[in-house]
């Protein structure tokens, strides 16, 4: 394992630091317990959105803290949840008179200590569970997983919270957008977790894992390595399934990276992908490439397909400025 690393266990508190430091206009650190606020507090009564979840995926969570999206994120440590005094700290810090919504990806750990935390608020609250990770059944006995449309429903919801919508509003908007939203993923390799010193799963260099998760766990199944338009056929075909988008329907269209692939390869996915729905009459009215919902070091990618109407439409192109999605 080569990293740029001190000790394993001063890691994440010095990589916050750092990032704190980096965007200190935009954010500040709160330690003991961690988590990470907007610089310039809201307007009274606007709801406050917080997320977070383990470390390892950044630039989600902490780098979407800012006007127009996240009012706060809670870090924890590499790949395992943050802890409910963690998000009920942030909560009580940010929150304003117009309650909490908290946005959180579909993993165990995740689902219960954010659960923990809502309980244990004394102001009005509720919560949006991410679930777009098509590469798992509908029925599958823990829901499915939260991947990278996650940064999607931060964005369109952080956007009506900026503009004054209520909790309420707040909450069937996060679920409306889940409901429009399917990813899958495919590694070219696994992760190597710090504590753990080597990746978490092995492949053949003939081998990739579709379907995987953002946690550095097996996918759905190992297949042998394909050219990038079979990979993007299986993926966006898998997706099209799922949502069945209609001819002229809009549509953003997201290829996330997993930390180690080059925005060469991104690009060529996203145009195999835009390819595929663009034969079918699909209105690729927005896109978004690059790193944003990541595994550590893990190459591979991640296609997300978000079903649009003016009104998210509007949402989406709404002011952010946050340290990593900003506009």
């Amino acid at each position: 394992m080569k990293k740029f690393i001190n000790s394993i266990d001063s890691l994440l508190d010095e990589s916050l630091s750092g990032f704190a430091k980096a965007h200190a206009d935009i954010v500040q650190l709160h330690a003991e317990p961690h988590f990470v606020s907007r610089k310039t507090p809201a307007k009274p009564g606007k709801v406050a959105l917080i997320s977070g979840g383990g470390s390892g995926h950044e630039p989600l969570h902490i780098g979407f803290v800012g006007s127009g999206m996240l009012d706060a994120a809670c870090p924890g440590q590499i790949f395992t949840s943050p802890t409910p005094d963690q998000m009920l700290a942030a909560a009580q810090a940010v929150e304003s008179g117009g309650g909490v919504l908290f946005i959180v990806k579909n993993y165990a750990g995740d689902v219960m200590n954010f659960e923990i935390a809502a309980e244990m608020l004394d102001c009005a609250n509720e919560t949006v569970f991410v679930s777009d990770d098509v590469s798992l059944p509908k029925d599958h006995s823990t829901g499915r997983r939260g991947v990278a449309g996650t940064l999607v429903v931060e964005k369109i919801v952080g956007a009506a919270a900026e503009k004054g919508a209520d909790l309420a509003a707040c909450k069937a908007l996060g679920d409306r957008v889940n409901g429009a939203i399917a990813s899958m993923g495919v590694a070219l390799s696994s992760c190597t977790v710090p504590a753990l010193g080597k990746p978490t799963f092995e492949l053949g260099d003939d081998e990739i894992e579709m379907g995987v998760g953002i946690h550095g766990e097996h996918g759905r199944e190992t297949v042998k390595l394909m050219t990038a338009a079979e990979i993007v056929e299986h993926l966006a075909g898998v997706i099209d399934d799922e949502l069945k988008p209609q001819k002229g329907q809009p549509v953003l269209l997201h290829v996330n990276g997993f930390g180690a692939t080059p925005l060469m390869e991104l690009y060529l996915i996203y145009e195999l992908a835009a390819r595929f729905w663009q034969k079918r009459g699909v209105d690729i009215c927005r896109s978004l490439v690059g790193n944003y919902t990541t595994s550590l070091d893990m190459a591979g990618c991640s296609i997300t397909l978000s079903l649009l109407d003016d009104a998210l439409l509007s949402l989406w192109d709404a002011p952010v400025h946050t340290a990593s999605l900003h506009g």
